[in-house]
């Protein structure tokens, strides 16, 4: 059973008292709740766990025979052990994070994530139901000798942390901590269809690896949440498949083996006859 499950109880509740919260303290410069995209959310959500049950007892088999090929085994019991995990899984979800931004056949997994006009703590459960493009990118982490019950509870604890940067009714903390982790504000930026925001702040605890890598971007103008082409459905089997068949239909026209290659493997948005591609482009075919 994913760890994660074990808090759903929780997020239930938290949305429950965030969308209380906008009937008895609206803001005018706040999205809030519409129940018909919350209901999406959820239910996406609950599509995601279903699936995630048979997927994370793959998962562990290919982490296990990874990791019997490691020429060293990490103890659980040493300290340095949890560290170079804590900062092996957040590099490992910055590059998962990027690649899924970057190349179209994982955004068509990932845009489910930032299909919803709204961002509230409901947003956060709005998951792909076909999260099998993330297993390589903790594959090192158990052939360096990381016990792969180790790497899948370090992933629980970094959802759970993201869980909480998915609302607008906390501005920005301490600066100190806006420096180093990533916030409400910071996150609310990488969900952004203003141009200045797109393909920003991939981080998950933490942000050093945008400000290292240079896709840091602080929020400033008002975020417009969504794609640059929203999808304008809350049937989920759309949301969860719509950009794969978009995908599908790109391909097959092309006139060149050439270009259906570079429908699939390029960034969203990206065609023969375009010049900047942006990765968050979505479509309604």
């Amino acid at each position: 059973m994913p760890a994660i499950v074990y808090a759903i109880p929780l997020f239930v509740v938290l949305v429950a008292l965030e969308a209380l919260s906008y009937r008895f303290l609206p803001d005018d410069d706040e999205r809030g709740y519409e129940v018909r995209d919350a209901a999406t959310s959820l239910t996406m959500g609950a599509g995601s766990q279903v699936i995630a049950v048979p997927w994370k007892a793959c998962t562990v088999l290919v982490y296990a025979a990874v990791w019997t090929l490691a020429p060293v085994r990490l103890s659980a019991a040493s300290p340095w052990t949890w560290v170079l995990l804590f900062f092996g899984d957040d590099l490992a979800y910055y590059a998962y994070h990027r690649a899924h931004h970057r190349v179209r056949v994982l955004w068509a997994s990932h845009v489910v994530h930032h299909s919803s006009l709204h961002y509230n703590l409901s947003t956060a459960l709005r998951q792909s139901w076909t999260p099998m493009t993330a297993l390589p990118f903790w594959l090192p982490l158990a052939l360096l000798g990381v016990p792969p019950w180790m790497i899948l509870l370090e992933q629980a604890v970094s959802l759970l942390y993201q869980f909480f940067l998915h609302t607008e009714r906390v501005d920005r903390l301490w600066r100190p901590l806006e420096l180093i982790l990533n916030t409400p504000s910071h996150h609310r930026v990488h969900h952004g269809s203003n141009s200045a925001y797109l393909d920003r702040n991939y981080g998950g605890i933490l942000i050093v690896w945008d400000r290292l890598f240079r896709t840091f971007e602080p929020e400033g103008e008002r975020v417009v949440y969504g794609l640059t082409k929203n999808i304008g459905t809350f049937n989920p089997v759309r949301v969860a498949f719509h950009e794969y068949r978009a995908i599908w239909h790109d391909a097959r026209r092309a006139d060149r083996w050439r270009d259906a290659a570079g429908y699939v493997l390029r960034p969203p948005g990206w065609s023969p006859t375009s010049t900047t591609p942006r990765a968050e482009v979505g479509s309604v075919a």
